[in-house]
């Protein structure tokens, strides 16, 4: 059983830690604020840092983690393909692709896999791909598609993905803005639909919104989605990076719903915290829209990916880990809700294992209770003023969530 001793929370300098995030700070461009604590090995849902110090990850690395750190089944895989061969690009065939491809489209109930290796590559396929089909299938005339998304979407960070974000700090001073999209409110379905027009191509949704809070749309908003798509002629995509492969209970969050999309956008879990590994899954009539040269990546579906993503889908097809973010969930939210009515947190929303907690401002910032449960030896995030999230390994035990769950009582006085 995991020891749950919290780390010394001496406040005395720790001189190697101050070294390497000086050392950071000054050779490194400041786009990240990331805690003051510099990791140095991790193992399940702990981390350790350069000094010694024991923290429970409570983040997993925004979901990549899912199957905790080090986790022995990905690292064996990892490691018999990297004395095998771990790159051809796609010029060549490798022989885990086929089974990598076939496995996947089973996974998500479709028919074909289009490989790349982060979430933001993906969503770039994801669009590509249904301006494509737009003009190619649907027949809109060229230069006309457009693509409806949500407010405070978050799908990535390239020019064209930032073009759609609400978010003034990922989106000011990067214009000029890729064109093409109409932002409407985040589970407003009368607006969705009201956007759609026969120059609409895709429906582009996160089924939970993570970066956003972890905000969960209303009851029957994806299939009141998916009913709008079907009946206008426009590609349902789900954007799964974060909310899929068992984060919510279910292989995918859609399926709350019994929803199933035109396409799923995936990554993040799929390369099981060992290499990035992301995908665009959809229909053959879809994906072939695609000619040779048209669209691709010198790694994508590299063969060191596709073993570790086999590896990943063969735990996911057992039920395990989506059966115990089922059940941790459910304790989760129990004993969140219970802080609720402490009058210290304002609300709490999420599904599975994983929740967005709104922390009364008169207790602090998001950023100062991450800061203070970090001294006490648990990793979160801030999001958006006063919000944390919670999303630990899926491998977590509830001894552990218990104890963290305890330190977040404590940092608020609970």
């Amino acid at each position: 059983m995991t020891s749950v001793t919290p780390p010394s929370t001496t406040n005395d300098p720790h001189a190697a830690t101050e070294s390497l995030i000086a050392a950071s700070d000054e050779h490194s461009a400041h786009n990240y604020h990331p805690l003051p604590v510099v990791v140095a090995t991790a193992e399940g849902a702990w981390m350790t840092d350069v000094e010694g110090r024991r923290y429970l990850d409570m983040l997993a690395g925004y979901s990549a983690l899912n199957f905790g750190h080090g986790n022995r089944r990905l690292i064996e895989a990892a490691r018999a393909q990297l004395e095998r061969v771990t790159l051809t690009s796609r010029a060549f065939h490798h022989d885990r692709f086929a089974d990598f491809c076939t496995q996947l489209a089973e996974l998500c109930g479709m028919e074909a896999v289009l490989p790349m290796n982060t979430g933001a590559e993906a969503v770039e396929t994801a669009v590509k791909t249904a301006r494509k089909w737009g003009y190619r299938v649907k027949g809109v005339p060229d230069g006309r598609a457009r693509i409806v998304v949500a407010s405070d979407n978050f799908h990535g960070r390239t020019t064209t993905i930032v073009s759609f974000s609400t978010d003034p700090e990922a989106r000011a001073d990067f214009g000029p803005y890729t064109p093409g999209f109409d932002i409407v409110p985040y589970g407003d379905l009368a607006a969705l639909q009201e956007a759609v027009t026969e120059d609409t191509v895709a429906v582009l949704l996160e089924p939970i919104q993570g970066e956003a809070g972890v905000l969960v749309p209303p009851a029957g908003y994806l299939a009141g989605v998916r009913d709008v798509t079907r009946e206008r002629n426009v590609l349902f995509i789900a954007d799964e990076i974060q909310s899929g492969l068992g984060r919510t209970g279910r292989t995918f969050a859609c399926e709350h719903e019994g929803v199933v999309p035109d396409m799923y956008v995936l990554g993040k879990a799929l390369g099981g915290g060992v290499v990035p590994v992301s995908a665009v899954v959809s229909s053959k009539a879809v994906l072939g829209v695609f000619r040779p040269g048209e669209h691709g990546s010198t790694f994508g579906g590299n063969p060191l990916a596709c073993a570790v993503a086999l590896e990943v889908m063969a735990m996911l097809r057992s039920g395990e880990f989506q059966q115990r973010a089922t059940e941790l969930g459910e304790h989760l939210h129990a004993e969140l809700g219970l802080l609720t009515g402490t009058g210290k947190v304002a609300e709490v929303r999420g599904r599975g294992l994983w929740a967005g907690v709104d922390i009364d401002p008169s207790y602090g910032t998001g950023r100062e209770i991450s800061e203070k449960l970090m001294a006490r030896g648990v990793l979160v995030k801030d999001t958006h003023g006063s919000t944390i999230r919670i999303a630990p390994p899926l491998v977590i035990s509830k001894e552990d969530l218990d104890w963290g769950l305890d330190q977040l009582r404590a940092v608020l006085g609970a």
